[in-house]
């Protein structure tokens, strides 16, 4: 007999990121992952080059440096942080450690794909919940809350709608879980919302025991390539976390670099700034073309095709790459009609607009 996974395991779909190339186009803007259309801080680069000397030495299993710098920015107990190879390795910790054979998790039914990798992989029931209008909808999660609900995951930004709920949502869902059921709230595209109606989930980590908020450093500090995020979480739960954690998970570079990009405050106002000005410039001008396209509150927009021959969201993915623009499609997220378009740069912005007008008008 061959080695058998455990239950769930078979049932996953492989995870496939976005698509860097096109086959016989030379030149392509990549706007298919999320990344960072102004780069990583020269702060983050010269940390990442200071230590390439020392490739030989294991980092700090604790990552005590960065710990201490993300404490030192938002005024955190260091000791209630854990950090680790991207966010979603945190998000993949938390459900290796909470989560049993039978447990139900929920999220929304358009929320990133590794809260359900994560459920079936520990055995457990991923139960995604209907969005109202692409947003999460409490109601409805709380309605589907039973004695198995043993997680409930919160991407707040969402991925791939580009929504958020207002800070008194998410309380209301907080206050219809048991003390048992833990709410973790995913904001990994939390820097880019400066509104008054927004919590990334520091203060309700602050004031409960049974949330946790994930972050990371790959959007708009612009390290993906390097793996690095962090979890805020009551003292319990960072026990655990560190218990379950690989001894060495986060590289030294990745700690430099990341210590360094939070230090390079005008850097981020350069990434938020240009994120919000391309953001809305994307949105009036596809919307122009007589495309749907839903408020953004990240660095990237929802574009919505018809079902006609010829006009679909395969369709206009197809022409884009064509173009040397990789949009990202969403088939594994329920929404086969619709394109995700990351903000890019300047350059970018513009040759994904054109050739979306290309798209509109072709017979």
């Amino acid at each position: 007999m061959d080695p058998t996974p455990k239950a769930g395991i078979l049932e996953i779909e492989t995870y496939v990121g976005g698509v860097a190339h096109v086959p016989g186009v030379e030149k392509v803007f990549k706007l298919s992952s999320n990344e960072s259309a102004t780069g990583a801080s020269p702060l983050a680069v010269a940390a990442f080059k200071s230590v390439a000397q020392d490739l030989d030495v294991y980092p700090d299993g604790s990552a005590k440096l960065l710990r201490d710098a993300i404490a030192d920015t938002y005024g955190l107990d260091a000791a209630r942080i854990v950090c680790g190879n991207g966010s979603g390795e945190l998000l993949t910790m938390l459900s290796n450690a909470y989560l049993r054979p039978g447990d139900e998790v929920l999220f929304s039914a358009h929320a990133f794909l590794l809260y359900r990798i994560d459920a079936l992989a520990n055995s457990a029931v991923p139960v995604p919940v209907p969005e109202k209008n692409l947003r999460a909808d409490v109601d409805a999660m709380l309605a589907a809350v039973t004695p198995k609900t043993r997680l409930v995951y919160l991407a707040n930004p969402n991925n791939p709608t580009g929504t958020y709920l207002r800070h008194d949502e998410v309380r209301r869902l907080h206050a219809g879980l048991r003390p048992d059921t833990l709410l973790v709230i995913d904001a990994a595209y939390g820097e880019y919302v400066r509104r008054n109606d927004y919590e990334s989930g520091i203060e309700m980590v602050a004031n409960f025991q049974n949330v946790v908020m994930t972050r990371t450093f790959s959007k708009i500090y612009g390290l993906a390539g390097l793996r690095v995020g962090w979890a805020y979480c009551p003292a319990k739960v960072a026990d655990v976390l560190n218990r379950i954690r690989g001894p060495f998970n986060v590289s030294v570079p990745a700690q430099c670099a990341a210590a360094a990009a939070l230090k390079d405050r005008a850097h981020l106002e350069k990434a938020f700034a240009h994120n919000e000005r391309w953001r809305e410039w994307l949105t009036s001008e596809i919307r122009k073309l007589g495309l749907r396209v839903d408020d953004s509150v990240a660095n990237f927009v929802l574009i919505h095709f018809s079902n006609d021959k010829g006009k679909t969201g395969q369709d206009a993915d197809a022409f884009l790459c064509s173009r040397g623009v990789i949009p990202r499609r969403l088939l594994n997220y329920g929404l086969p009609d619709c394109l995700r378009l990351s903000v890019g740069s300047e350059e970018a912005n513009k040759t994904a607009v054109a050739a979306l007008a290309a798209f509109v008008v072709r017979k």
